[in-house]
């Protein structure tokens, strides 16, 4: 027996071997273990990705808690490395051997990936500081809002993190002097607002700074925590905050300010040494096509006429005049009934209202769509420190282990600056049935690899946004024309930064140009344009992929009704779109037409039946 006992534990160790040797350092064995390794590398090698996602939250292991990302131009360059490898290996599998959904994985894969490497060559052509999304103001951000504050670990976490600010400040110190030195420099405004952000942040006493008093609101919550013990925590997280963070924020200060001293203030990316080839680059990889820039223009401007076409009668209905569109629509939002009151009683109203939005919509998405996310919607306020630059709201995904719900952020800084007639369509395009939904159901996907529930492409996400306001236009979610007005405004907004983004970039207007168009075109207030064209400085391409998605969308969505006829249910189109994660829309486009031929394959058995 024991002889037999030895034999089988020897034939169990070699089996365990010729497994794993090659799934974790070598050529897997099953493209599905090669899945599996490329997306548990991938988050180990970003801790702070790991830690928005809610993986491996709760073990009793793992100093990644600790940890920031490598912010340096090395780790960039070894992460550009890592995806070459696993490109390579992925396409030493064989795809016609693989079933439907399996060459589906592979093709998204393989989309992602390659899209990632095409942008290694430009690699310097970004700003790693900004005032939209910059690192100086991101990281702050997500020890706010993603950091847990659950135990104790958690805890010990946050004050650790807190202590590699330096570490990281001076990595992407590094990636902002290399920039420099190939001639890629924000314009002026942009250091401008990003030193006035930061000079914001440190303004106040460590002991008053947002990462402080987050902590010490947080801590007492903490259950089993001994009073001591939180005292103890409490003051090394005021310590990281003199001692690390406020030097870090002052070093990052002091470059900003001597760029501000030699920087332009040409906007366009064609400034760039790349700036051309760059901007084709980033429109391809946002919208996932091959639309040139030009031809994204002139669908722009042609979008922007038909929607004011729907538009003008509506408010030639409710009575508003003007010397022009802009004017007339600008009276329209600033009438008295459309307003809150100004300081925290308007913020309450707002985000009330907003509750009371999202509920009614969740009510009447019952009849749209079959699948529907588990994952529950909260509300806030973008935090303080960075609302003055931050859009008028956006979504942050939920923990994939469920400890974070979705999170629909309303910008609040001024809250006489919320109209009612524009609240209904950032709900649903953030909220239900848009981001939440689209998100949520791709993290909630059962039987695909992991990175197909994570997976981001602009133009399926902000496209299916776009179509979600579009959705509640037509049916019925809106209550009277002023709704009306605000959902065709949203859309026609999409479709002004198709002009805007391009004119920019491609077309060379200057940042005054771009507002004054945007002004004559939305009838949005001057501080929302400046934003605004402000964002599409500093993420070029990017606005474009809301209108180019869902132009996809409902084309697609034209296509199967056309062919399907009575037998086409849109409760299954939605299913369709949304089943299968995030996709470029060219691989989108596949699979509606693929559910249409089953859906006619159907009809004609069911007919010689």
């Amino acid at each position: 027996m024991k002889r037999l006992l030895l034999i089988a534990f020897a034939v169990l160790f070699a089996a365990a071997t010729v497994f794993v040797v090659p799934t974790v350092w070598l050529q897997p064995w099953s493209v599905d273990h090669l899945y599996a390794r490329f997306f548990i590398t991938y988050l180990l090698r970003h801790p702070q990705v790991l830690t928005q996602m809610g993986v491996l939250n709760g073990v009793p292991f793992g100093d990644w808690r600790d940890r920031l990302d490598d912010y340096s131009p090395q780790g960039e360059l070894d992460d550009i490395r890592f995806l070459q490898e696993n490109l390579d290996r992925l396409h030493r599998y064989q795809r016609s051997k693989m079933t439907a959904e399996g060459q589906l994985s592979y093709d998204v894969m393989d989309w992602f990936v390659t899209d990632m490497l095409n942008g290694a060559k430009f690699r310097t052509d970004d700003y790693p500081l900004n005032q939209m999304f910059g690192f100086q103001s991101e990281l702050p951000d997500f020890m706010l809002n993603v950091q847990p504050l659950r135990s104790e670990r958690d805890a010990e976490s946050y004050v650790r993190r807190l202590h590699d600010f330096g570490t990281a400040f001076d990595q992407t110190l590094e990636r902002v002097k290399e920039r420099e030195r190939a001639g890629v420099m924000p314009p002026r405004f942009v250091l401008r607002e990003v030193r006035e952000q930061m000079e914001k942040f440190v303004s106040k006493p460590p002991a008053a700074n947002d990462l402080t008093t987050h902590f010490a609101s947080r801590v007492d919550s903490i259950p089993g925590l001994d009073p001591a013990r939180r005292r103890q925590l409490a003051a090394g997280v005021e310590k990281e905050v003199r001692d690390t963070v406020y030097p870090a924020f002052a070093r990052t200060i002091a470059v900003v300010k001597e760029q501000e001293g030699h920087a332009t203030d040409d906007d366009g990316v064609w400034k760039l040494p790349h700036g051309d080839e760059y901007y084709d680059y980033v429109l391809a990889s946002h919208t996932t096509t091959r639309m040139p820039a030009d031809t994204i223009h002139a669908l722009g401007l042609r979008q922007v006429a038909e929607i004011q076409a729907h538009m003008v009668p509506l408010l030639d209905e409710v009575k508003v005049g003007g010397r022009g569109f802009g004017e007339r629509m600008m009276r329209m939002r600033k009438d008295a009934r459309f307003g809150f009151p100004p300081g925290d009683s308007g913020r309450a109203m707002i985000l009330a209202r907003y509750r009371e939005i999202l509920d009614d919509a969740s009510a009447r998405c019952d009849s749209l769509f079959g699948l529907k996310p588990k994952a529950k919607l909260t509300i806030q306020r973008v935090p303080a420190f960075k609302d003055a630059t931050s859009p008028g709201g956006y979504y942050v995904e939920g923990a994939l282990d469920g400890s974070r719900p979705g999170t629909f952020y309303a910008n609040l800084h001024d809250p006489t600056r919320t109209r009612r007639p524009d609240m209904r369509t950032l709900a649903y395009h953030e909220g239900i049935p848009g981001h939440h939904y689209q998100i949520s159901i791709a993290q909630e996907l059962k039987g695909v690899p992991m990175f197909r529930k994570v997976l981001p492409f602009t133009a399926y996400s902000e496209g299916w946004g776009l179509y979600a306001e579009r959705i509640a236009l037509e049916h019925g979610f809106h209550r009277d024309a002023y709704d009306s007005l605000g959902a065709f405004g949203a859309e026609l907004f999409r479709a002004v930064r198709l002009v805007v983004d391009t004119g920019i970039h491609r077309q060379r207007w200057t940042r005054q140009q771009a507002i004054d168009y945007m002004l004559a075109n939305t009838g949005m207030d001057t501080a929302q344009v400046v934003s605004e064209v402000e964002r599409y400085i500093v993420m070029p391409g990017q606005a474009c992929a809301y209108k180019v998605g869902q132009l996809e969308i409902l084309a697609l969505r034209d296509r199967a009704q056309a062919e399907l006829g009575p037998r086409f249910d849109l409760k299954r189109f939605h299913d369709v779109v949304l089943g299968h994660g995030a996709l470029p829309l060219t691989l989108l486009e596949r699979e509606v037409d693929e559910w249409i031929e089953r859906e006619l394959r159907a009809a004609r058995m069911q007919s010689k039946g």
